[in-house]
This record gives C-alpha cells, sequence and structure tokens, in this order.
C-alpha cells in the first residue's frame, strides 16, 4: 500500500483523536494539558484554602465544637472557590447573573471533591480535629489534605476540561 495515499489530505492522526500531545481541548478529554488542570485546581485549591482556613480560625476563636467549624469551613470554601471564579469572569464583562452561573458550572464539582478529600482525611488523622490552630498537628493534617486534594482533583479537572466542563466554560472569558 503506498503510504502516501493512506494517510492523504486528513487529519486523522492524532490530533483528530485528541493525540495525547497536549493541546487544545478536545472533546473526548486526551486534548487538555496536564498544565491546564493543575492550574484550574491550583486555582480552586486556593479559593479552598482560603475558605477552610478563615473557617476554622472564626470556628476556634468561637469556641465552636467541631461539626460546626468544619461547616463553617466548608461554606467559605464554596464561597471563596466560587468569588475566586466569579470575580475574574465579571472583570472580563459578563453580567454578574451570566458570572454566577458560570462559576457555578465552573467549579463545582472540583470544590466538592477537593473539600470531600481534604475534609476526609482531617476527620480520619487521629487528633487533628480536636488539635488547636498552635498544634503542628492542624496545619499538618489540613496542608497534607490539601496536597492529596490537589493530587486527586487534577485528573477530575482534566477529564471535565476535556469535556468542555468545568474550569472550560471559564476559558472562554479569559
Amino acid at each position: 500500500m503506498d503510504r502516501g495515499t493512506h494517510h492523504s489530505g486528513t487529519a486523522h492522526d492524532h490530533a483528530a483523536h485528541g493525540g495525547g500531545h497536549g493541546h487544545g481541548h478536545g472533546p473526548d478529554g486526551h486534548g487538555t494539558t496536564w498544565a491546564t488542570a493543575m492550574k484550574a485546581t491550583l486555582h480552586c485549591l486556593t479559593g479552598c484554602a482560603i475558605g477552610e482556613i478563615l473557617g476554622m480560625v472564626i470556628g476556634t476563636a468561637l469556641m465552636w465544637g467541631n461539626v460546626p467549624t468544619m461547616a463553617l469551613a466548608i461554606a467559605l470554601a464554596f464561597v471563596f472557590g466560587y468569588s475566586f471564579t466569579l470575580f475574574a469572569v465579571v472583570r472580563a464583562g459578563v453580567s454578574l447573573k451570566a458570572a454566577i452561573k458560570v462559576a457555578l458550572a465552573a467549579d463545582t464539582v472540583s470544590i466538592a471533591v477537593m473539600e470531600l478529600v481534604d475534609n476526609g482525611i482531617i476527620a480520619l488523622t487521629p487528633g487533628a480535629m480536636d488539635a488547636h490552630l498552635s498544634d503542628g498537628l492542624f496545619w499538618y493534617a489540613l496542608l497534607g489534605g490539601f496536597a492529596v486534594a490537589f493530587a486527586i482533583t487534577t485528573p477530575v479537572n482534566k477529564w471535565m476540561i476535556g469535556r468542555g466542563k468545568g474550569h472550560a466554560v471559564v476559558h472562554a472569558y479569559h
């Protein structure tokens, strides 16, 4: 068979199938780069970390129990996580109502996975729930939880972005 005829005129090779080269946002998810997924996850992690730490500080300062403190920390993680995207999209000229829809579409799964993993690790780390802000165990469990959450959430974001969901929704406004 003539190789020239077999591959003539079509972009059938790797590019047509997402190719694994890491370029673009193909519908099959193979074209999304790990760097893009990591950037989206880091963006999400930043908002989550600010909200979660603030919630822990407030709950501790008010001498709340573990459950209300964790609930506040999770709620603030969602608020700050959504806010980062919301402000960026509004700054790009999108109406507040449309920006809220974009933020919800872009961040809900990412924040939920991140919070589930991070808080699960904190809850399962012996003594971490009873540790105070001044205890190393508190910070090791929290930061370790963030690291594991980042590692687990990055592939989730890569998969979603590759399908035009999650943070891919935000890319239209950058």
